[in-house]
C-alpha cells in the first residue's frame, strides 16, 4: 500500500489549494452568517473540474481515480474556509453522481451527468425521513407502479442541497414486498408536479450548504426515471454510502492541516510570562495531539480510498475513517480555539466556524454511534 504522490497528483493538489484560496473565500463571513449558498463559487468549482473528478472520462468527467479525488478535496479543505460549500459538493458527487455512473442508463447519463459536471444543475439524494435516520430502511415514503409510471408519496427531511437542487434521487418503499428488494430509487426533477421543497432549514454549522424538506404528494415519475432495476434501492444506497464514508471527510484533513499551521504560528508569536506560549507544555501537547489526529485521520481515509480504488471490500475501513476523522476534527477545533484563547473564540479567527461545521461530521453519513456498531459487528459482536 503506497500512498506516495505522483508529480501530477502533487501539482493538482497544489493547484486546487491555490484555486480554493483565491476563488472560494470571498465574503465568507457574510455568507455564512446569512446562510447563503455560494452559487458563483459552485460554478467556479465546476470550471476547475471539481464536480467531474470521479466521473469517467468517457462520460464527460475528469476520470480521476478515487485517491486523486480525495487529495483534491483535501486541498479544497485546506485552501477554502467554506466547509458548507465543500459539503454540498461532496453530497452531489458521492450520493448522486457516482450512483448515476454505476447504475444509470445511457439516456440517464446523457441527461444528467454533463450538466451536473458543468455546474449547470445541482443535485443530491433524499433518503432521511422524520422517522428514519440511522434506521434508514424504515422509511415511509411509498411508491406504486401505475402502467409506465410510478407514483411517490412521502416526506424526506434534512436533505442537503434540496432548496437549490434541480434533480433529487428519491428512495421509496414498495408496500408489501419482502426486504431487501422492497426499495427503489427515482430521479425526480425540480418542477415535477407533486414534488416540492417545503422549507429551508437553519443549521448550527455548514450554513452555506442549504438543507430542506422534500414533500412528495401523488408525484408521478416515468419508469425511465427509475435508477437501476426495480427493488435495487438498498444496493444503490449502500454503494453510495461506501464511497461517501470513505471520502466525505477528506476536506476535513485540509481543515485540520490549516488549523495546525495556524496554531503553531500563533503559539510561536503569542507571548505570556516572558516567553512564547508554545514553550509551555500544556500548549505544546495540544499541538502534538493535533498533529497525531491529522496524520491518523489521513492514513485511515487514504487507506479506505485506496481499498475502494482496488475494488476491495472496505466496510470496516470506511467506518473507521468516518468515525475517527469526524471526531478528530471536532477535538482539534476545540484545541485550536484553546490555543488561540479569547481570539480563537471570536468569529474573526474563523476557528469557531470550523468547530460548528465539524460537529455535523459526527452525524451525517451515519452517526459516530452507527460507525461503532458497524465496527463491532465486523469484529464478530
Amino acid at each position: 500500500m503506497d500512498f506516495s504522490l505522483t508529480a501530477e497528483q502533487r501539482e493538482l493538489k497544489d493547484a486546487a489549494a491555490a484555486f480554493a484560496r483565491e476563488k472560494l473565500n470571498q465574503d465568507l463571513a457574510k455568507r455564512e452568517e446569512a446562510g447563503e449558498f455560494p452559487l458563483e463559487a459552485w460554478q467556479a468549482c465546476a470550471r476547475f473540474g471539481i464536480q467531474g473528478l470521479p466521473v469517467p472520462a468517457e462520460l464527460g468527467g475528469g476520470g480521476s481515480d478515487i485517491l486523486t479525488t480525495v487529495l483534491v478535496m483535501e486541498a479544497l479543505g485546506y485552501g477554502c474556509g467554506d466547509n458548507g460549500l465543500i459539503f454540498s459538493l461532496n453530497a452531489q458527487m458521492w450520493s448522486l453522481q457516482l450512483p448515476l455512473v454505476k447504475f444509470g442508463t445511457p439516456a440517464q447519463h446523457q441527461a444528467y451527468l454533463p450538466r451536473l459536471i458543468s455546474g449547470e444543475i445541482i443535485g443530491v439524494h433524499a433518503m432521511t425521513e422524520p422517522d428514519s435516520g440511522s434506521d434508514a430502511f424504515s422509511m415511509r415514503t411509498r411508491v406504486e407502479r401505475q402502467g409506465d409510471n410510478y407514483v411517490l408519496n412521502g416526506t424526506k427531511l434534512y436533505i442537503t442541497n434540496a432548496p437549490v437542487s434541480d434533480v433529487v434521487l428519491v428512495f421509496a418503499v414498495h408496500p408489501g414486498r419482502p426486504k431487501p428488494t422492497d426499495i427503489s430509487a427515482f430521479l425526480v426533477d425540480k418542477g415535477t408536479p407533486g414534488f416540492t421543497v417545503s422549507r429551508n432549514l437553519d443549521k448550527m454549522g455548514l450554513r452555506t450548504s442549504p438543507m430542506g424538506e422534500v414533500v412528495l404528494v401523488d408525484c408521478v415519475v416515468p419508469a425511465g426515471q427509475r435508477l437501476g432495476p426495480e427493488g435495487a434501492g438498498s444496493v444503490i444506497f449502500n454503494s453510495s454510502m461506501g464511497w461517501e464514508r470513505s471520502c466525505i471527510l477528506a476536506s476535513a484533513l485540509g481543515a485540520m492541516q490549516r488549523q495546525l499551521e495556524m496554531s503553531v504560528e500563533y503559539a510561536r508569536a503569542r507571548k505570556q510570562f516572558g516567553q512564547a506560549i508554545g514553550k509551555f507544555q500544556s500548549v505544546a501537547n495540544k499541538v502534538a495531539d493535533m498533529y497525531l489526529r491529522l496524520e491518523a485521520s489521513r492514513l485511515l481515509i487514504y487507506q479506505a480510498a485506496w481499498l475502494a480504488q482496488q475494488g476491495q471490500p472496505a466496510l470496516a475501513e470506511a467506518a473507521a475513517a468516518k468515525l475517527f476523522a469526524s471526531e478528530a476534527w471536532v477535538q482539534s477545533s476545540l484545541d485550536a480555539i484553546q490555543i488561540h484563547g479569547a481570539y480563537g473564540y471570536m468569529k474573526e479567527a474563523g476557528i469557531e466556524r470550523d468547530l460548528r461545521d465539524a460537529v455535523a461530521g459526527t452525524i451525517y453519513s451515519g452517526t459516530s454511534e452507527i460507525q461503532r456498531v458497524i465496527l463491532a459487528r465486523m469484529l464478530g459482536l
